[in-house]
């Protein structure tokens, strides 16, 4: 894959693009009260969550093949520009508080690298060279997946990630905002967001991240769902590394046991903390070494352990 450097080819494909086209309706919003502009704004967000229910299915069956490598000790790796990388950074960021996960089992690449997330780094999109040079020193492998993430389908840097993972043997998710996009059909699972037009002509960072935020939120926190990282809607691999997130375990513990603070407080010393081997130790009856092999015997799944042990 080879970027275009004809810029009248280039003009020509975004021409093509639904998330470039031009709206006569929308030409004179600056015009409008800001109210109306909000309303007018609050309306096109409002459309964003119906185009991904259009695709269920095959956000679906991607989480299903990334939980199942992930399973066997499997990567989640997302490759972006733009919007979209940061979207992926994000998503990715956010799964060690949130799962207890490693935050090398989920990694966001942004082409232009880390200072891309927060500065413009022109012409790194534009290589799928970069991408390799990015995906190659994590040794990406058949148990790893690797999304990539453009809202055109056609950035060469997310293009580039998904060709070199197929290459590698990897799961490959493409996500895009375009039909029939290059990026859709380059992966094993293409997934394409429809939402049509921006308000403002072109810029991605409205519905189309919006619905690349929607996805990825699915595409991990579903994942980890099937990784038992979850009991019930209950995040029981929390990481309590600050005073909310040590409160919030207290009381993720209480939910899931309905036992009083005295209780609680003994089962999480008793447990270093660990939210899941807390809830085992009270609504099994053992002590934490026991409730830490149930859980490894169980794979981490507490509700298998619980049943496990009835």
């Amino acid at each position: 894959m080879t970027s275009t450097s004809n810029p009248r080819d280039v003009r020509a494909e975004l021409e093509s693009l639904t998330t470039e086209a031009f709206r006569p309706d929308r030409a004179d919003i600056d015009r409008l009260p800001t109210l109306e502009i909000a309303r007018l704004m609050n309306g096109e967000d409002a459309t964003v969550a119906g185009a991904v229910a259009e695709r269920l299915p095959e956000i679906a069956a991607a989480i299903d093949a990334v939980a199942r490598r992930m399973a066997r000790g499997g990567r989640l790796l997302y490759a972006g520009a733009g919007t979209a990388g940061r979207m992926g950074v994000l998503d990715a960021s956010e799964c060690p508080p949130t799962f207890n996960t490693d935050p090398s089992r989920v990694v966001g690449l942004i082409a232009g690298g880390p200072g891309a997330l927060v500065t413009s780094v022109e012409g790194a999109e534009d290589s799928p060279e970069l991408a390799r040079a990015d995906l190659e020193p994590l040794g990406p492998a058949p148990d790893d997946t690797v999304v990539g993430i453009s809202a055109s389908g056609r950035t060469p840097y997310a293009l580039g990630a998904v060709e070199y993972a197929r290459a590698r043997g990897c799961l490959t998710v493409g996500l895009s905002c375009n039909p029939g996009s290059p990026l859709a059909a380059a992966a094993d699972h293409g997934i394409e967001i429809v939402v049509g037009p921006e308000l403002l002509t072109g810029s991605t960072r409205l519905k189309a991240g919006t619905a690349q935020k929607l996805v990825l939120n699915m595409l991990s926190t579903i994942t980890m769902i099937r990784l038992g990282k979850t009991y019930g809607n209950l995040m029981v691999d929390v990481r309590a590394s600050n005073d909310k997130l040590r409160a919030r375990s207290h009381r993720i513990v209480a939910l899931a046991t309905g036992a009083g603070d005295e209780e609680i407080e003994r089962a999480l010393a008793a447990t270093d903390g660990e939210v899941k081997n807390a809830i085992l130790t009270i609504l099994a009856g053992v002590d934490g070494p026991t409730a830490a092999r149930l859980l490894e015997e169980s794979g981490g799944h507490l509700r298998a352990a619980l049943e496990a042990r009835s």
